[in-house]
């Protein structure tokens, strides 16, 4: 494990989310200051999160055949410009395309990065599991960000909410500078001449099953997510402190099982660890679907988001190793494509709530979550493939 290259990755992964979670945190804003309908804020979410999840195995592809070392900074980058844009535009029009360029930013970052955090941490499962929890950790600072400078002097102060990028981008070239080209070079070299030969072929049938796995857990996830607080409010008549408390238990508890999950995977291993997690959430969901009072579902949904989140890292490196010859591929299909399938049929659950209420709507990706975990069990494991070098060479992270 390279602990240098994996804590500078780590901290990017912090930057680059952390203009994914400003999208979110800028609407309420907007909506204040521009008068902009739901509607109009939904389009905007879609420009975020809908094109990044569509394209991002696009870049993967990219990432695979063509391996740049500029691709993870120039990912967080184009991120940020892309929210300072938006909070400066005037039209609607144009902070539509300022989000969505923020979107492909976010895109291009994922897939190469997440290949050399693999590559900076060796086999360790617990490596992935950091790089995952630093992307976590700065959209959960997204809010306070957004509140500190929007909220104190308006939209027209968003131009500050750049600083972290560039200070990134500093950080990233010194960090490249001391690691010499010549370095660079003997790694790449090393790469083309002996990487291929070393890698077996991909085994898109097994990929496939560990895709199917995550969109059955992508459903459930987003469900709770944004139906939990008005479970614990409107069905079971809590405060709305229960509610928010929920929600931030639900999240916490969430960044504690992928370390733990890391953790274990370097134990027991990464099947063990995928079943694990799939096995204790079913309990878990159920809980919440029959939960009696708010206290108990705040119970069941600590152990929800500390349960779903064990498998997180393990499913990553799975998931390259599975296309061992498309790593940046699999990675942008995983963390991309088949994350968002949860938020593109939400609204179909939200249809539902309104029918039949919550406590159907939970029944329903509870049995989601079932067919989720049967998948999970049918998985098999295949030995780890680990790059020699990530991206353009050694000096790359």
């Amino acid at each position: 494990m390279n602990k240098r290259r994996l804590g500078l990755l780590t901290g990017t992964h912090a930057v680059n989310d952390l203009y994914q979670g400003l999208v979110p945190a800028l609407l309420p804003f907007m909506v204040l200051e521009r008068g902009y309908s739901y509607t109009a804020v939904s389009g905007l979410m879609l420009a975020a999160t809908g094109l990044s999840s569509v394209v991002q195995p696009l870049f993967g592809l990219y990432a695979d055949r063509h391996p740049r070392s500029w691709l993870v900074p120039t990912g967080f980058l184009v991120a940020a410009l892309g929210v300072v844009l938006a909070g400066l535009s005037q039209s609607y029009l144009l902070t539509w395309i300022a989000v969505a360029l923020c979107g492909l930013g976010i895109a291009a970052y994922h897939p190469p990065a997440t290949v050399a955090a693999r590559a900076a941490g060796g086999a360790s499962q617990k490596a992935m599991s950091v790089f995952s929890v630093g992307g976590t950790i700065g959209a959960s600072f997204a809010p306070l960000l957004a509140a500190t400078v929007v909220g104190g002097g308006g939209l027209s102060h968003s131009y500050l909410l750049g600083v972290p990028a560039l200070a990134m981008g500093v950080v990233w070239v010194a960090a490249n500078a001391r690691g010499g080209a010549g370095a660079a070079a003997a790694a790449l070299a090393r790469k083309q001449a002996g990487s291929e030969v070393l890698k077996p072929h991909n085994d898109w049938r097994a990929f496939s099953l560990l895709v199917a796995t995550i969109v059955g857990w992508s459903i459930p996830y987003v469900t709770v997510l944004s139906m939990l607080s008005l479970r614990i409010t409107r069905d079971l008549h809590g405060t709305t402190f229960q509610g928010a408390a929920a929600l931030t238990g639900f999240t916490a508890a969430g960044a504690v099982g992928v370390l733990l999950g890391g953790w274990l995977g370097d134990r027991i291993g990464r099947m063990g660890t995928i079943r694990s997690g799939y096995l204790l959430a079913l309990p878990a969901l159920a809980g919440l679907v029959l939960a009696p009072t708010a206290g108990w579902a705040l119970a069941c949904t600590a152990l929800l988001g500390l349960s779903m989140f064990l498998p997180f890292a393990a499913q990553v490196t799975l998931a390259q190793d599975y296309l061992p010859r498309n790593p940046a591929t699999a990675s942008g299909i995983t963390l991309g494509l088949a994350l968002s399938v949860g938020g593109l049929v939400s609204p179909l659950f939200g249809m539902l709530s309104d029918a039949r209420g919550l406590g159907v709507t939970l029944t329903v990706v509870l049995c989601v979550l079932c067919v989720a975990t049967v998948l999970a069990l049918r998985l098999r494991n295949r030995a780890q493939v680990i790059a020699p070098v990530e991206l353009d060479g050694a000096a790359a992270a």
